[in-house]
């Protein structure tokens, strides 16, 4: 669940087993919403996070929000929160009252909240456009990606990005258990005025919790 979180704040055809190429068409489209979002020096996000199982039930849904600013983020949904201020990771379990702290390692190849709005799709991922759909007003085109390493959790990532603004609106991620993560992005704020501290578990704020250091 936490890869899913971090790469939130998305069936393999014999096509997509086919490619070995990126789509041009679909890589402008990601290289502009990459040069957009690195103008932003600190970001608030809100979203919905809709679960569905493989036959499309859905199992449960949450909103959360997501800070970002620099390589530090801060991703909250119902039941869990993740922070990081570029130096460590705070996973914190609500129903357990626990929370797990790593070193953060930048070099590794994990997709943190900024990866997600930025170019990690060059080196991580083949991708292709699909087209365009109209949704709630707005004309979005639907990217498609498959993740060159192939011992993912997930299989396929669909992204749709908002023409008129060149947002991200949703990511949907298919697992390989056949389970659907859906982030619908409600809100972005590019110029939100965020505290360093949001950035870090402050132990004092959470009464009794248990800290595992895996550092």
């Amino acid at each position: 669940m936490k890869q899913f979180l971090l790469a939130g704040l998305v069936f393999i055809s014999a096509a997509a087993l086919a490619q070995t190429s990126s789509d041009p068409a679909a890589k402008k489209i990601l290289d502009a919403v990459s040069a957009k979002f690195k103008t932003f020096k600190a970001v608030q996000a809100n979203f919905n996070l809709k679960i569905e199982d493989s036959k499309g039930k859905v199992q449960g849904q949450k909103k959360g929000t997501v800070y970002m600013k620099g390589t530090k983020y801060r991703v909250s949904v119902t039941g869990q929160e993740i922070f990081c201020d570029g130096n460590n990771t705070w996973t914190f379990d609500k129903a357990a009252n626990e929370v797990t702290i790593n070193k953060f390692d930048p070099t590794v190849n994990t997709l943190t909240p900024q990866k997600l709005f930025t170019n990690f799709y060059d080196q991580d991922f083949l991708y292709k456009l699909n087209g365009e759909k109209k949704e709630a007003g707005k004309t979005l085109q639907e990217i498609e990606m498959t993740p060159k390493d192939k011992s993912k959790p997930f299989f396929k990532v669909y992204i749709l990005v908002d023409k008129a603004t060149q947002f991200i609106y949703t990511t949907k991620w298919l697992d390989k258990s056949g389970n659907k993560y859906t982030y619908i992005i409600n809100s972005l704020n590019g110029k939100a005025a965020i505290a360093e501290s949001t950035f870090t578990f402050d132990k004092a704020k959470y009464p009794g919790v248990e800290v595992v250091d895996l550092r």
